[in-house]
This record gives C-alpha cells, structure tokens and sequence, in this order.
C-alpha cells in the first residue's frame, strides 16, 4: 500500500470513527472507555489515553503539576530504563531491570554520542551533581531524572522495579493539561477503569494547595489515532 493509500485508508477509518461519536456529550467512564475502542482507527493494538485539562496556570511554578502513579494494571508499554549509579551498584541495578547501566563512563559516553536509547533514567543522589554534564541532551525530551517525579533515589534496586513494572510519571504541558496512558486497547474495561481511578487520585492529590480555580475541568479520552471522548469529570 502506499504512502498516499495509505493516507486515504486512515482517513476513511477516521471519518467512519468521528461519525460515532457525539462531540456534544460527555458520557459516564464506562462508556467512553467502550467507545474509545470501538473507534480505535489502528490496525495495531494502540493504546487507551487520557487527556485532563486543568485549571492551573502553567506559567507559575507553585501550580505546576508533576508526580508518580503505579497504575494497578500497568501501561503494557515495555520501558527501557537507565540507572546512573556510583561504582559498585551496577549489578544491583541490571538485576533489578535497568538496561542501560552506568556512572560518569555512561554520562561520558552520552554526552559524546547524544544517543539516548532509554525511556527513563534513574539516578542517585550523589550522581545528580554530575548529570548536569548532559542536562541539555535530557531535560527537552523530559528524561532528566527529578526528586519530584521519584526517578532520584538511594534504593535504585526498588526504584528500578516499580518503573519496570507500571510506575508513570505524569505532568501538566505548557496548555496546563495532563496526559497519561491507561493501557492497551486490548485490556479489559475493568483494568482500564481501574488505572483511570487510581491515576485520577494521583492526580488529585497533586492539587497546588494555593488553586482557587476548579482544578480539573475537562476530561478526554481516546484510542491512539482515534477521536477524543469527553467522559464525565
């Protein structure tokens, strides 16, 4: 198929998948959650995303939103996590699931090939003053490990694993909305209503203390490359 066909094929698929929804109503969880899979537009098992808007100002750090979630059913989505450790801790790192291990060789080697094959990094406290070296190459792509978001920490074997297996971060972009995936789309309803949840508490319990504002004011949610659905907040 080519690239052209290709094209025309998803946007049929698209349009067939717009046509189910109806952009006026909000609908209970349940049936959003029903309907993000109906209107999956991927031959792929794609994922199921939430999307909430907010009512911080992104622009004021003390309203700034960043924090951790173990979703009780994880993601699906496989991570390849780097751990910086200081001499002596690589074993204990490469057992507990990081694939990309090292101290001031690995940052070196980084900061010499700008290759990044790693979707988290954790560090030790006493690695951080030397991570700034890449912080450049790290922080736009949002990998610069941060006590905020739990990926700097002296227990790397226990941090290592709860990323491994279904740890998230997640933090408000520059529109002041969050984003987080729930799962796969072949998940069963309940496990995805029931990261929905759990990920839903995080995030209220991240709430800037100083908010006057209603703090979340929409919410969405969607297929990858299906339409959005507004679910009841």
């Amino acid at each position: 198929m080519s690239a052209r066909t290709t094209k025309e094929y998803m946007g049929k698929r698209l349009d067939a998948a717009l046509k189910e929804v109806d952009a006026m109503k909000v609908y209970a969880l349940s049936e959003g959650i029903a309907l993000a899979k109906k209107t999956a537009t991927t031959k792929f098992v794609g994922n199921i995303e939430v999307h909430v808007r907010l009512g911080i100002d992104p622009k004021k750090s003390d309203q700034s939103i960043r924090s951790t979630v173990t979703l009780p059913h994880g993601t699906g989505k496989t991570k390849r996590i780097a751990a910086f450790v200081t001499s002596g801790r690589e074993k204990e790192a490469t057992d507990a699931g990081a694939v990309v291990v090292g101290g001031e060789e690995l940052i070196k080697k980084i900061k010499e090939t700008e290759q990044l094959n790693f979707d988290i990094a954790i560090a030790e406290p006493a690695m951080m003053a030397k991570m700034s070296a890449i912080a450049k190459l790290l922080g736009p792509k949002g990998l610069m490990p941060n006590p905020k978001s739990g990926t700097v920490s002296a227990d790397i074997a226990k941090t290592v694993k709860e990323f491994a297996t279904g740890k998230a971060e997640f933090k408000n972009d520059e529109s002041g909305n969050v984003h987080m995936i729930l799962g796969k789309s072949n998940f069963p309803d309940e496990q995805i209503i029931a990261n929905f949840k759990t990920f839903l508490d995080a995030l209220n319990q991240s709430k800037p203390a100083g908010l006057k504002k209603e703090y979340i004011q929409a919410i969405s949610l969607n297929a990858t490359m299906g339409p959005g659905i507004k679910v009841k907040v």
